[in-house]
């Protein structure tokens, strides 16, 4: 963990994404306004993914030290891999519906009270444990399994189709139920058939591994509704443990659903995830409350 000095003066840049589930106008203008009350020169406000992130090279050129992501976790996700190996540092803000990256770093905080505790402070910096895969750095966790479709029925819900909801809700029941099943290997625990969702975190001792698994239709449907809301404490499942790293694997042969900060991607019928340090500094208040 390293401190800098106070932050007044520092020269920023805000990206932020109307489509995340914080960033309405007000908010946004909110965080502008509480940047600058802490010392911080916001000098540009990118929209994405109508514009494009910046780069360690776009963000030298300018001068920047922090770049604040005002967005949900997948456009964080985006934002930190643009930038790894930076040497300045992202301040991430709670501009989605879950802010699962946000609360590692600041707790259970609104974006306002975030930054008042960066005022006059000397900024904390840290490389927090994430999950290295083939397709990219996973910052807060990798949820892996037929369980995945229930993305579907988010992306429905956001965009406030009714039809589609009640459509991707009956087929996200269905596979879960029926889909292929994922099992953790070389781990000599858990349910033989394997599990409807295996989920991954990083913690500084290693992986944490948990399988989900439903009897019922009520439970998928319960189930479901806990991997909508990232909340999976919720639903019945069996702890697979800590590891140093975690294999995970469709016996059918078949690709494996898989979602990273909770982003879709193509998963094979075997994955390997590995212990790692973020790739670029992120600035944490835990300890300035």
């Amino acid at each position: 963990m390293e401190d800098l000095d106070d932050n007044s003066g520092v020269h920023a840049w805000l990206v932020c994404n109307a489509a995340s589930g914080s960033n309405d106008e007000e908010a946004r203008a909110g965080v502008q306004s509480a940047l600058a009350e802490a010392g911080f020169m916001v000098d540009r406000i990118i929209a994405f993914p109508d514009e494009p992130l910046p780069g360690p090279a776009d963000l030298d050129a300018a001068g920047v030290s922090i770049l604040a992501v005002f967005t949900g976790d997948g456009s964080i996700h985006e934002a930190v891999a643009n930038v790894a190996g930076w040497r300045g540092a992202v301040l991430v803000l709670p501009g989605g519906t879950m802010n699962m990256l946000s609360r590692r770093m600041h707790g259970d905080a609104q974006a306002p009270e975030i930054i008042a505790r960066l005022a006059g402070a000397p900024l904390c910096r840290v490389r927090p444990p994430v999950i290295r895969t083939r397709h990219g750095t996973g910052l807060t966790g990798i949820l892996a399994g037929p369980g995945t479709i229930w993305n579907e029925v988010r992306e429905a819900m956001r965009a406030a189709d009714v039809l589609e909801i009640v459509a991707t809700t009956r087929e996200a029941i269905s596979q879960s139920a029926n889909g292929p099943r994922v099992v953790c290997e070389e781990v000599d625990c858990g349910r033989e058939e394997g599990y409807a969702a295996i989920t991954v975190t990083p913690h500084d001792d290693g992986l944490e591994a948990n399988g989900y698994y439903a009897e019922s239709l009520g439970d998928y449907a319960g189930q479901g509704i806990a991997l909508l809301n990232r909340n999976f404490r919720n639903g019945p499942h069996d702890e697979l443990g800590r590891h140093g790293k975690i294999r995970l694997a469709c016996p059918d042969g078949e690709p494996m659903g898989l979602l990273i900060d909770g982003e879709p991607f193509d998963g094979g019928a075997e994955e390997l995830f590995e212990p790692a340090l973020c790739e670029v500094d992120l600035v944490t208040t835990i300890d300035a409350r």
